[in-house]
């Protein structure tokens, strides 16, 4: 009733060919999704300093920097100097943003058991959390 198949198959597998495109890690994946995040959250920080310059935003980028270019082996973000774009950015709004870049650092830290990257996500969460509501944690 049917006829048997003669010819190779035009439909391959994937299972027993060589690999024709480069393959990454679990580890490797992370630490590219982790320096995204710390560069995402370096830009932020950047824009803030040139809001409302402090010494704490100044040592949180050198050590963002750090980080990055750690785990980017050596290369170090290019950072572009924020323009005056004719309004004001608005500092809470600037906040907000890190503080939830700094959660999403975080989280990927603790999957890749980045110690130092977690504690350094952690403080500025807690930074720019204080910055939002700078009575709610200082009223403990």
């Amino acid at each position: 009733m049917y006829e048997p198949i003669r010819d190779k198959s035009v439909h391959s597998t994937v299972a027993g060919t060589p690999h024709d495109f480069p393959h990454r890690s679990r580890e490797e994946e992370l630490d590219i999704q982790l320096a995204g995040h710390l560069a995402a959250l370096l830009a932020v920080t950047d824009e803030l300093r040139t809001t409302a310059p402090s010494a704490g935003l100044d040592t949180a980028a050198e050590r963002l920097t750090e980080q990055v270019a750690r785990l980017r082996g050596g290369r170090v973000p290019t950072r572009v100097p924020a323009r005056s774009t004719g309004r004001e950015p608005n500092a809470a709004a600037l906040h907000r943003r890190a503080h939830a870049l700094a959660g999403r650092t975080l989280v990927v830290a603790a999957s890749r058991a980045d110690t130092a990257v977690a504690i350094l996500a952690a403080e500025q969460m807690d930074a720019h959390a204080a910055a939002l509501h700078p009575r709610a944690l200082t009223s403990r």
